[in-house]
């Protein structure tokens, strides 16, 4: 079988700490440098476009719609807010490392059909907490998808968008009757309950990490 090679890396800003983009054949994969997991796949990114697909299709209705999507990854969240939005509505996507941004527009771009190149879409390249304090009652929908879950594994910063305080600034940042969506690689208790405490309506879904309906059970919850 064809091995992964590296073909980029990338900066953790303030983490020193690189990520690193891998080809083989069609397939690419993004990494931690230094850790044999991986945190990405072209392949599997079925509980990616779940997370905007569940999350829009409550706000798809509504003129002028705006979405925050915290963590651009593989530009798969992104590509199916956009398809599951109407053409007046804008899409601002906040992701931390530039140099995801660079794969996104180069050598990854075709895997997710290019979301990047769609009118509707705003990338801004920084801290997604940052816009859920600059920003109260600015998005109908935010979806954060910027760790391995409710906790900081590539960046312990991401903590505090989990904390109750981080919570509550997701809340603010929302419009009337608009949704969080939140995605993680597995079930945590706690963090539903701490959505509850700072006064979300909960519901928590289970997906798969393929489009088939295969591969590994993901959780999203949506709160509102």
């Amino acid at each position: 079988m064809t091995k992964f090679e590296e073909i980029g890396t990338a900066s953790i800003p303030g983490q020193g700490t690189r990520l690193r983009l891998l080809k083989r054949n069609d397939e690419f994969s993004i990494r931690i440098a230094g850790s044999p997991g991986e945190l990405m796949n072209t392949r599997l990114h079925g509980s990616e476009d779940a997370l905007a697909e569940l999350a829009c299709q409550r706000v798809t209705e509504r003129p002028g719609a705006r979405v925050l999507v915290g963590g651009l990854g593989m530009g798969f969240t992104l590509a199916a807010a956009l398809a599951g939005l109407g053409e007046d509505a804008e899409v601002v996507v906040a992701e931390l490392v530039p140099g995801v941004v660079e794969w996104n527009r180069g050598p990854l771009g075709a895997a997710a059909g290019h979301p990047l190149d769609d009118a509707r879409t705003r990338v801004v390249v920084g801290d997604v907490g940052e816009l859920l304090r600059d920003e109260p009652g600015g998005f109908d929908a935010i979806l954060l998808d910027v760790d391995n879950g409710p906790e900081g594994l590539t960046r312990r910063e991401n903590d505090w968008l989990y904390s109750p305080e981080g919570l509550a600034a997701a809340q603010r940042a929302l419009r009337p009757n608009g949704v969080l969506a939140v995605w993680s690689a597995g079930e945590d208790s706690a963090f539903t309950e701490r959505l509850r405490r700072v006064g979300l309506l909960v519901e928590t879904v289970t997906v798969r990490a393929q489009r088939s309906g295969k591969g590994a059970r993901h959780c999203i919850w949506l709160a509102c």
